[in-house]
């Protein structure tokens, strides 16, 4: 009957010396030095755009920390709607149902940070959830063709 109690205070203490991410300090720019020493400022972004239609994919910086900077066409209208949106780049649910409607070949990616958090989502109009998730982000991601 005294095993018991060791092995539940031999798991705990085991438990407790594990690390994770969330122990590495953060650098001056907000980046995770935890992630290969890479340096990335809140609110910096790049965004990856396939528009399907042949032509070679397109890549875009924005930074919207002190004003709208970078390549992206749009980078005062993109930086003024991710100020408008609570949580721009959230996945959606991984139980969501959606409906089967296709919006087009579309494809973007967009990584980076965002309001202290990082960012790395997938975007296509596979479906109405995406359709929607896509229709949300624009003008960060260009309008779809119509």
């Amino acid at each position: 009957m005294r095993l018991l109690p060791l092995l539940v205070l031999a798991a705990a203490l085991v438990t407790a010396g594990c690390g994770s991410d969330d122990d590495a300090a953060p650098d001056a720019t907000g980046g995770d030095l935890a992630a290969g020493g890479i340096s990335q400022a809140d609110d910096d972004l790049q965004i990856e755009v396939d528009l399907g239609d042949g032509r070679a994919p397109v890549t875009w910086t924005l930074s919207c920390l002190d004003g709208a900077e970078g390549s992206h066409p749009q980078a005062q209208a993109a930086c003024d709607h991710l100020a408008g949106l609570e949580r721009p780049f959230a996945p959606l649910p991984e139980d969501v149902v959606c409906s089967q409607q296709y919006g087009g070949p579309q494809t973007a990616r967009v990584l980076g940070r965002w309001d202290g958090e990082p960012v790395d989502l997938d975007l296509s109009r596979v479906d109405g959830c995406r359709n929607a998730q896509w229709d949300s982000l624009v003008p960060v991601v260009p309008a779809p063709a119509g």
